[in-house]
């Protein structure tokens, strides 16, 4: 994934000698009045020196653009539009000695040469993280701002990346394009995909310095560590309900905003959660996943299992 470089900070090697002198010679004053060649209009009078008008040209680009043939954008000097015509050939002459990966300009391989590197230069005065982009600080900092400048349009929510907002907007749309080819489960993101995974593969990473018991989600940690401290430092600011972590204050806080993002694709009836949404889609595709190990009577939903096991198999419910 190429790095989005920064606006205005762009030099075309192929004029960096042309700029350089250009520069030298404004550092002396009034550079048009060596070599003066004069042109005289029909009322006699002397005109402007060709030097300088020359030079003017070039600041303003009135004579002598460069033209793009593909797309009829226009540029003052030839090495600009030399960069410029990559966008159209697709050709990226930028290779990183380290790993091989190319780019089409410049200064989006010195952004890639720090991941090799390791090179912060741009540091939060804040907490002290340290970033590989002016952008990524930008976006940090609103970590400690709390601006939300991404709305969503269909539910007037707010989030501080757009990253965040793009996985939001895909809620609304119901589609759950990535499943689970273990158990019925089916998720909106890939990378939610690939979490779940870990319950089937066994892998739990997040481990509990209290008594030891391990688990998949970071999530699930830390309100299981709650049980340990007693502490629930996410709290409503509706109604003051405490909670152990944030994904759990989010779902509460949606019986305040009404909000509910989770629409059955059938339907279309929407939920404050997407647990609740999948034990309604069931009413649908008449799926019943939940099995008594006794009777062998199915169920579409946990609970209702649960409670037939309290009523006709006491036993296992034990």
């Amino acid at each position: 994934m190429e790095f989005e470089e920064e606006p205005c900070r762009m030099k075309d090697e192929d004029t960096e000698e042309q700029t350089d002198s250009l520069e030298a010679n404004e550092d002396k004053p009034y550079p048009f009045q060596k070599q003066h060649r004069h042109f005289t209009n029909e009322d006699g009078n002397a005109t402007v020196l060709q030097n300088f008008k020359q030079k003017l040209t070039v600041i303003t680009g009135v004579q002598g653009s460069f033209t793009c043939t593909e797309c009829g954008k226009s540029f003052t000097k030839k090495g600009t539009l030399t960069v410029h015509m990559s966008v159209h050939s697709g050709e990226k002459t930028f290779t990183c000695a380290q790993c091989g990966k190319s780019y089409k300009r410049k200064p989006n391989l010195k952004l890639h040469m720090r991941v090799h590197t390791g090179e912060r230069p741009y540091t939060c005065t804040q907490c002290g993280k340290s970033f590989f982009q002016k952008g990524h600080l930008n976006d940090h900092m609103r970590v400690h701002t709390g601006e939300k400048p991404f709305t969503c349009p269909q539910c007037g929510k707010s989030f501080a990346f757009r990253s965040t907002l793009k996985d939001h907007l895909l809620s609304h749309t119901g589609v759950r394009s990535f499943s689970c080819d273990q158990c019925d489960k089916t998720f909106v993101l890939e990378s939610k995909l690939k979490t779940h995974l870990k319950i089937h593969a066994g892998v739990k990473p997040h481990v509990c310095s209290f008594c030891g018991e391990s688990f998949a989600y970071l999530e699930t940690l830390k309100g299981h560590e709650s049980v340990h401290t007693g502490v629930k430092p996410h709290v409503c600011c509706e109604c003051t309900k405490s909670f152990s972590t944030t994904s759990d204050l989010k779902k509460h806080q949606r019986i305040h905003t009404g909000e509910k993002p989770y629409k059955c694709s059938h339907c279309g009836k929407c939920f404050t959660r997407s647990g609740i949404m999948r034990d309604h889609e069931r009413v649908h595709t008449g799926e019943k996943p939940y099995q008594c190990s006794s009777c062998g009577k199915k169920f579409t939903v946990s609970s209702t299992l649960i409670k037939h096991k309290k009523k006709h198999c006491p036993k296992l419910s034990k």
